[in-house]
């Protein structure tokens, strides 16, 4: 079995103990998610999602059956 490839060679330019860590992409991913969350919280397109993706849905599904 091949070895799994390594961060070492991705970012060899960058001394070792710069290097990003498991750790690191866990809580970048985490904090994005927070982010994000966020962003909607503030902005609350809800009206905008209804009105794109479920109307929208609501309306095809009429044509096909008429």
């Amino acid at each position: 079995m091949p070895a799994a490839p390594s961060n070492g060679r991705l970012f060899r330019f960058l001394p070792p103990h710069r290097r990003p860590q498991g750790t690191d992409v866990a809580a970048a991913a985490g904090w994005t998610v927070a982010g994000v969350a966020t962003a909607v919280w503030l902005v609350q397109p809800f009206d905008w999602i209804k009105k794109t993706f479920l109307e929208k849905q609501e309306a095809e599904e009429g044509r096909t059956e008429a």
